[in-house]
């Protein structure tokens, strides 16, 4: 018998939910834990349980999202869309959406099933119906509609897919969003200089005017109490990057990488860019198995292209991957030309997406969706000989 059992907090997600052989940080209760006590305001997680005979076969991580125009719309957002979005989330997007994943990091960290113990279509199925009772909960206990369901950031070759009569079914809808710049780290790197040398005459001359430029910041990992002690900074210089993206869906909690820190220890990585004594940038890692993940990150505005501090995060997260063996560095959506120009390569993801109300045509929030994230035209870089 399959059924399903949704839990609203970490502390009462049973024992074997760490003990599923999932290769995912994300999924796992240290970094749940660490996103539930600093979530992003209008955020919340609820965790799903799916069970075959009472064995734990499957979970899910559903995020309920409330859209507020202060969140979804930031200070540099083009005052024309600021008007028309207030119109179309007014309409269309204001209220409560549920989100099959981690709203706030690119990839699909949000399911995960034993596929010798569950077939998909079963397992979805399933999720589908944890969703509709956490809709009837959340309009019962806070009366709230759900406007919007989705599920987020599928590649290409994800086995998702194969499920088509699934989300037929329940009339969700195929939806191409920006794509999510992996960093393939090849075999004949084992440092950083071979990596440079890989490079064709332009990038590596690019590569030396960028640490040129940065000669006087000084970079350095940050403990949990330093973390702390810098946390007001961190904030802020995360704020300096947060709000120049326009329109966005959330702002972090103050003390999300403070407890990411104390939650994940080694496995999350704060590092520091200082001038003369003074925090002026900084960016984040999480160590995910063979796999490195970008973060979020931070920097002061006005040094930013003095310094070319963001161009040099990115070759310093590359370098962290290259010397410590990862396969992967995961740099994620936004930017996509300047990662491209360090070695990254854009891989296409997909979205399913619905609106709750039969009456608005999925072809409306359709062009929400290309509003908020559109898939720009851009030029790839080819940094290697």
């Amino acid at each position: 018998m399959i059924d399903f059992k949704l839990y609203n907090s970490v502390a009462d997600l049973p024992q074997s939910w760490d003990e599923l052989s999932v290769d995912d940080i994300f999924l796992k209760t240290p970094f749940l834990k660490a996103l539930e006590m600093s979530s992003p305001a209008n955020i919340s997680t609820h965790y799903l349980g799916v069970f075959s005979s009472e064995t734990l076969v499957g979970l899910a991580i559903i995020q309920r999202v409330e859209m507020y125009l202060d969140d979804v719309f930031r200070k540099t957002s083009n005052q024309f869309f600021k008007r028309c979005g207030k119109v179309l989330i007014s309409k269309i997007v204001k209220g409560n959406a549920l989100i099959v994943g981690n709203l706030m990091h690119t990839g699909q960290h949000g399911l995960y099933f034993n596929s010798e113990a569950i077939h998909q279509d079963n397992y979805l199925n399933t999720v589908s119906d944890g969703i509709k009772e956490l809709s009837k909960t959340i309009k019962s206990e806070f009366n709230k509609k759900i406007r919007i369901i989705g599920y987020k950031d599928y590649f290409e070759d994800d086995q998702i897919h194969k499920s088509e009569a699934f989300f037929r079914s329940q009339k969700l809808y195929k939806a191409q969003v920006q794509p999510n710049m992996i960093f393939d780290v090849r075999s004949d790197w084992n440092t950083t200089e071979n990596y440079i040398a890989s490079f064709n005459k332009k990038y590596r001359r690019r590569y030396k005017t960028a640490r040129k430029k940065s000669s006087e910041i000084k970079c350095t990992e940050l403990s949990l109490d330093e973390v702390n002690t810098f946390s007001n900074q961190l904030y802020q210089l995360y704020e300096n990057v947060s709000d120049n993206a326009g329109v966005n869906s959330f702002k972090l909690h103050k003390d999300h990488f403070y407890n990411l820190k104390l939650q994940l220890k080694d496995k999350f990585k704060l590092f520091g860019y200082f001038l003369n004594e003074e925090l002026v940038g900084f960016y984040t890692l999480i160590r995910n198995h063979n796999k490195l993940e970008t973060y979020f990150l931070g920097y002061n505005q006005e040094l930013q292209h003095q310094h070319q501090m963001y161009l040099n995060m990115l070759f310093d997260m590359a370098s962290f991957g290259i010397q410590n063996h990862y396969k992967q560095v995961v740099f994620a959506r936004t930017a996509m030309e300047i990662k491209s120009s360090i070695g990254a390569k854009p891989r296409n993801m997909h979205i399913y997406l619905k609106h709750t109300n039969n009456v608005i045509a999925n072809t409306v929030l359709k062009l929400v969706v290309k509003y908020a994230n559109p898939i720009r035209n851009w030029e790839e870089r080819h940094p290697f000989k």
